[in-house]
């Protein structure tokens, strides 16, 4: 069959599915307006029957059990209309691209055809017309070369004949490109896709998915997966299948809410935000580094990740870096564990229990009753009887109280309504006692303030704790003078309030190993981005915090941007230490897609390594070097951006710091043209960009500018990561503004890329 008459059934082909498709979404659309409409009915009547009489108790009770029945009425109505939308939202998806992939197998002597799309499709008679990417045969599509094959089933490893393997690309249900291959995805499906200019939102890459990539997809045995991958390797992309991956194949014992990923910053978060729903799953859950250890050291401001870079960048002491080295280390939390059992004479750092302005327990109190506890037991043992005395001491106190004058009079004074709410409230029954009861529920309201204190370990000083056990550690890093300085330092940091990135993990380790809290089970999947930019510590304390968790860490040590100033060990080193007790599994992404191959190569150069980068056969231009004297550049730097503007939706301006961003958009004056990106910006927008590079980390834009790559902004290899982070940003144009003197780092470069303006 030629070539044409295989591309004319293929057509015909999806024309029959796309139209399948769209009455398909006609009758969702006809089941989801019933359903809507059955919703509101059953709300409507959910609210006539909260109105029944509440005063006697018998009509109480009844409408207690009405308002749960009509509650479980509801529930049922509106996840029913909530599957509806998710089927619809499935069938959007595949409108106008309904599949990228074929597959000719024989199995057991049968021959059989299947398609693969973002999601599974069958007609009314339950033929598939459309298998899901995910689905186990779908992997011979990704792995499989022509000839005998194996995919794993349920039931275990099936062997099957892959005669021929199908790719194509379907805009608006018209075949654009059609080819047989015998590779994963060929490059001129690659090509196209890759030419294509950035968007404010990153796409899904179910129909070009590489072979390495779909081993990290769809790993499900190691407890942590570690992908060292080049800039513009597609590790954020992988990830993403990877969470709708493992949605898929555990979707009974596995919802988006089981899954953590830990993002660099509020723009990546956004950026990637549309993956998902595209295959039709909810989003998981998404927090900054920051973000997770501000919610959890509430009353203090807790440095951020770019702060300290900034800080960095205008001084960084000897003795800060060893200093830095030795508190991010998951060694320091471990003898912060171990000096904590060392002392168990030592009383904790209470503080006391405040009501109405008074101590309702002093801290003298709470120390006497957990100096009473057995020495013999372990700290959070001891802390745990110490939280119970106490909370038995408060029930004590409200029982004991009920009869007082001034409850009873508190009672009196009660409006009918309130006192039927604390009836409703608490299902008081009418009894003889009845008032006592209430006096007691009053009391509990009243106080539950101390009860929250206590539950929630507020009368424990984790801060006071981490001082005294650092004045404790011996360590030979720095003199015991400079130590101490360290120690007083952070002393005046937390009375105003205040904690170092490097202290806030340590403090939280220390609250959560004394108090017996702070983990959480339920979490099943974490994922980390841009995971060089992590310490030891975090991540040590990242596992404790998801106990129950498989973990997958993305980076690459050459855009370690902001401690590559000071951490020096290699980052596979680094995770397959301190996980040594789990089974850790490293991939390693070689080859760059983001970029063309002329940025690539010349990104590459920049590194020790750089040869062991693969640059994608995408051709553009060439990287240029514009060289500026010291009173025109920033007139040049604006003219540059602008012309590259012309051509290009998105020209991102970066630079080193905040700092310098600031002050290009200062010399912008009031000119719209421009957008200064800050670290609140939550989404990309288009036209000329200004921001610091840790704001770009994990984006990619069509044009980028790096801000002046001069000798006194780029002295020496410690710049390294920065400048090929800058680079790596960009897909089709780079270009390197420099404020008089080329920086060192590009003498390899050669001469034909500078331009003296």
């Amino acid at each position: 069959m030629s070539i044409n008459q295989s591309k004319q059934e293929e057509q015909a082909r999806v024309n029959v599915v796309a139209d399948k498709i769209d009455k398909k979404i006609e009758r969702v659309d006809q089941s989801i307006a019933q359903a809507h409409q059955e919703t509101h009915r059953i709300e409507r009547n959910y609210g006539e029957n909260t109105k029944v009489n509440t005063t006697e108790v018998d009509d109480q009770m009844e409408t207690n059990a009405s308002v749960q029945q009509q509650k479980q009425l509801v529930a049922l109505a509106v996840e029913n209309e909530n599957i509806l939308n998710s089927n619809k939202l499935k069938l959007e998806n595949l409108q106008g691209s309904p599949y990228f992939g074929r597959i000719d197998i024989v199995e057991d002597g049968e021959e059989d055809t299947l398609y693969i799309g973002t999601s599974t499709l069958q007609d009314d008679d339950g033929e598939f017309l459309i298998y899901d990417w995910r689905a186990p045969i779908s992997g011979i599509y990704y792995n499989g070369m022509l000839g005998k094959v194996h995919y794993q089933t349920p039931n275990g490893p099936t062997t099957v004949d892959l005669k021929k393997k199908r790719q194509f690309q379907i805009i608006n249900n018209k075949i654009k490109t059609m080819f047989d291959t015998n590779e994963t995805v060929g490059d001129e499906i690659l090509q196209s896709v890759l030419s294509e200019y950035s968007d404010e939102y990153l796409k899904n890459i179910v129909a070009t998915i590489q072979h390495e990539q779909n081993t990290i997809i769809r790993d499900t045995h190691s407890d942590v997966l570690l992908v060292q991958g080049v800039a513009g390797s597609g590790k954020t992309s992988a990830i993403l299948q990877r969470v709708a991956y493992l949605l898929y194949h555990s979707r009974s014992t596995m919802n988006a809410d089981n899954i953590v990923l830990f993002s660099p910053n509020k723009l990546f978060s956004n950026y990637i935000s549309e993956v998902l729903p595209s295959l039709g799953e909810r989003n998981m859950r998404q927090v900054t580094l920051n973000e997770f250890i501000s919610l959890r050291l509430t009353g203090v401001q807790v440095e951020t990740l770019f702060e300290r870079y900034e800080k960095d960048e205008r001084n960084l002491p000897e003795t800060t870096i060893k200093i830095r080295l030795f508190k991010e280390s998951g060694e320091f939390l471990d003898q912060l564990s171990q000096l904590e059992e060392e002392h168990p004479d030592h009383i904790l750092h209470f503080e006391d229990v405040i009501f109405d302005g008074k101590p309702f327990f002093t801290k003298e109190e709470i120390s006497e009753i957990y100096d009473h506890v057995n020495h013999a037991y372990h700290i959070p043992d001891r802390f745990l009887k110490t939280k119970n005395a106490l909370i038995k001491r408060l029930q004590k106190r409200i029982h004991d109280d009920r009869n007082e004058d001034w409850v009873q009079a508190e009672i009196d004074n009660l409006s009918d309504e309130d006192f039927q709410q604390i009836i409703t409230d608490h299902n008081i029954e009418e009894s003889t006692n009845q008032r006592e009861i209430i006096a007691e529920e009053f009391l509990r309201d009243r106080y539950a303030p101390i009860y929250n204190a206590l539950v929630n370990n507020y009368f424990f000083n984790p801060y006071k704790e981490y001082l005294f056990l650092l004045g404790k550690m011996k360590q030979e890093l720095v003199s015991d003078s400079v130590w101490q300085t360290m120690v007083e330092a952070i002393d005046d940091n937390i009375e105003a309030h205040k904690l170092n990135l490097s202290d806030s993990v340590a403090v939280l380790f220390l609250r959560d190993l004394v108090t017996d809290s702070g983990i959480n089970h339920a979490i099943q999947h974490i994922f980390i981005d841009e995971v060089q930019d992590y310490t030891m510590a975090q991540l040590k304390y990242i596992a404790h915090a998801f106990p129950n968790a498989k973990m997958t860490l993305l980076g690459d040590r050459a855009q370690d941007v902001l401690t590559s100033s000071y951490r020096k060990k290699d980052l596979v080193t680094e995770v397959n230490e301190l996980f040594n007790k789990k089974k850790v599994t490293t991939i390693t992404l070689n080859q760059s897609y983001r970029s063309t191959a002329e940025i690539t190569n010349f990104a590459t150069k920049l590194l020790p390594n750089g040869s062991e980068i693969k640059a994608f056969s995408r051709q553009g231009e060439e990287p240029v070097i514009k060289v500026f004297d010291d009173n025109d550049y920033y007139q040049g730097l604006k003219d540059t951006a602008r012309e590259l503007n012309k051509k290009y939706d998105t020209v991102a301006i970066l630079t080193r710091n905040q700092a310098q961003a600031e002050q290009i958009y200062a010399h912008y004056g009031d000119e719209s043209l421009v957008t200064l990106v800050d670290a609140n910006f939550r989404s990309i927008p288009k036209g000329i960009l200004v921001l610091p590079i840790y704001l770009a980390k994990g984006l990619e834009f069509d044009a980028v500018i790096a801000h002046d790559v001069s000798a006194k902004n780029y002295p020496d290899e410690r710049s390294i990561d920065v400048l090929y982070t800058i680079c790596t940003r960009a897909m089709h144009n780079l270009t390197l503004c420099v404020d008089t003197e080329v920086s060192p780092l590009l003498s390899h470069e050669s001469a034909d890329l500078i331009s003296e303006q």
